[in-house]
């Protein structure tokens, strides 16, 4: 009896608890929408109403919503192809950044050949490979790959190799005298106890990448929303500009929340012994 009726209080006390969380959300979220309302507000004024900005360069929220709905279709597709060049251009450049780390961090013979290159190449924008990669690659899609893929490689290399050898050397005494081997104590101490430095510089490397996104697509890609912006500002048409630059803005925080969440989970056990 006393199983079955805390069975039945079960999903009820969920609920209470899901409500329980999303009010303090909507209170905290609640200045920041009214800030926008007021943003919009102003900015609808000092365009479409007193016409204080010059036209066509400063379009007002009506004319820009239009646009987005008027051209959804092209929108759409641009969408989806900068989508595609990013994922595959930070895929790259992640996985050859935690490669590359991961080297330097844990062998001395990976810091001592990858540093002079990291130092040489680093610093150096994507943007100022352009006619390296143009001359490199046999067209303009593989070149914005190589692009995209140098500006996260940077961060997530510095970041991870700096993760893995800032590593406690006491966790890996205590495990190697449990009789852990190397290579457990890379996998199972080393990269676990790095990860917190290896989420920072994946938030630092999809910045990147999302800024470099916008000049590898003028490359010559036939689509995008960074050849979209290109193609709407040789025409004058800024309100198609305004309206690609909200929807890359959207994109950017949603992919940013993604890994927050994934990083959450990922670093659940680690809540109680780090700041977030």
């Amino acid at each position: 009896m006393e199983a079955t009726s805390l069975k039945t209080k079960t999903p009820a006390s969920r609920k209470s608890r899901g409500w329980d969380k999303f009010f303090p959300r909507c209170r905290r979220l609640l200045p920041l929408i009214l800030a926008l309302v007021v943003l919009i507000g102003v900015w609808n004024l000092l365009t479409t109403g007193l016409r204080l900005l010059p036209l066509p360069y400063f379009p007002g929220p009506r004319e820009i919503l239009y646009e987005l709905w008027r051209d959804r279709g092209l929108l759409g597709l641009s969408t989806v192809y900068s989508l595609r060049l990013l994922a595959i251009g930070y895929l790259v450049g992640t996985l050859g950044g935690l490669a590359a780390g991961i080297l330097m961090g844990w062998f001395k013979w990976g810091e001592y050949w990858l540093q002079p290159l990291l130092r040489f190449i680093g610093p150096v924008p994507a943007p100022a490979w352009i006619p390296l990669a143009m001359t490199l690659f046999p067209n303009s899609f593989l070149a914005s790959i190589f692009l995209l893929g140098l500006s996260s490689w940077f961060p997530v290399t510095i970041l991870t190799w700096s993760g893995i050898a800032g590593v406690n050397k006491s966790y890996l005494e205590v495990a190697r005298t449990l009789g852990a081997g190397d290579r457990v104590l890379l996998l199972r101490v080393a990269i676990p106890a790095a990860l917190p430095s290896i989420f920072v510089g994946l938030f630092m490397g999809l910045g990147l990448s999302f800024a470099t996104l916008v000049v590898a697509e003028m490359l010559g890609v036939k689509a995008g929303l960074g050849w979209y912006i290109q193609w709407a500002q040789g025409w004058a048409e800024y309100d198609k500009v305004y309206g690609a630059l909200i929807i890359m803005a959207l994109l950017f925080s949603t992919l940013l929340s993604v890994i927050f969440r994934c990083r959450d989970r990922i670093l659940a056990w680690q809540r109680g012994l780090i700041k977030w």
